[in-house]
C-alpha cells in the first residue's frame, strides 16, 4: 500500500508543535496519538502501533505535544507530563486543526493515546464528541481523565499488559466510570511497556481492529 508521509507543524497556544501526517490511499479514517510519560512523535512502540494502523488504510498522526524547551523542563521535572487539562487542551488544537485538512476531509477522527497521553485523551474527546468517533488506550492512565470520563462518548478501548498490575486496576475503576460503548482487554504476562515478545504486536491488533470498525464511513 502506497502511504504519503507529510511533516507538518501544527499552531496551537501560540506555538508550533511538530508532526508526521501519514496518508494511505485511501485513507478509511485517520488516528490522533497522544503521547505521555516524556515521550514524542519519535517513539518507536507509537510509531509501530501508527505503521500497523497504515497497513490497514487510516491515516495517522503522530505530534509533539511539547515544544523543544517544554520537553527539557519536562525532562528535568515530569510536570507538564502529568498535566492533563494541558495537554488535552493541545489535543483539542490539534483534532480542530485535523478536522479541517483536506486529505482527510470527512474521515472520522481516533485518538489513540499512551501512558498519560490516555488521560489527555479521554478529556479531549468528552470535550470534543463530534469531533472524535473512537478512542484507545495502550498502558495507559484513563483515571486521570477524572470526572471527564462520564462525559467521553466515542467507543473507548483500554488495552493493559495483564503483569501490569497496579495500571492494570487503575483502568478497572476508569472502566466503571464510563459510559459509553467500553472494553478492558488485558494481555497475558505483558508488562507495562509491552517489551514481551509479541505483547506489542497484539496490543497493535486490537487497536487496528477497534479503530477499523469506529472509524470506517464518513464523519456526521
Amino acid at each position: 500500500m502506497a502511504i504519503e508521509h507529510l511533516h507538518i507543524a501544527v499552531p496551537v497556544d501560540a506555538v508550533r508543535l511538530e508532526g508526521i501526517l501519514s496518508l494511505p490511499a485511501p485513507a478509511a479514517g485517520v488516528v490522533l496519538f497522544a503521547h505521555g510519560s516524556g515521550s514524542s512523535r519519535h517513539s518507536p512502540r507509537n510509531r509501530y502501533v501508527a505503521d500497523v494502523l497504515n497497513q490497514s488504510g487510516l491515516a495517522t498522526l503522530l505530534i509533539d505535544l511539547l515544544i523543544g524547551e517544554e520537553q527539557e523542563v519536562d525532562q528535568q521535572t515530569a510536570q507538564l507530563r502529568f498535566d492533563i487539562p494541558f495537554l488535552a487542551r493541545r489535543l483539542d488544537g490539534i483534532t480542530g486543526w485535523l478536522a479541517g485538512r483536506p486529505e482527510v476531509t470527512g474521515l472520522k477522527i481516533g485518538l489513540f493515546g499512551a501512558s498519560t497521553g490516555a488521560g489527555a485523551a479521554l478529556v479531549a474527546a468528552a470535550e470534543l464528541p463530534g469531533l472524535v468517533s473512537a478512542v484507545v488506550s495502550r498502558g495507559g492512565r484513563p483515571d486521570l481523565a477524572g470526572t471527564a470520563l462520564a462525559r467521553v462518548q466515542a467507543p473507548t478501548l483500554l488495552i493493559v499488559g495483564g503483569a501490569d498490575v497496579v495500571v492494570l486496576e487503575l483502568n478497572r475503576r476508569a472502566m466503571a466510570a464510563l459510559h459509553c460503548r467500553k472494553e478492558l482487554r488485558s494481555i497475558p504476562r505483558a508488562s507495562h511497556l509491552f517489551e514481551e515478545p509479541g505483547a506489542l504486536q497484539k496490543a497493535a491488533r486490537m487497536a487496528r481492529d477497534w479503530f477499523v470498525e469506529e472509524l470506517t464511513g464518513p464523519r456526521q
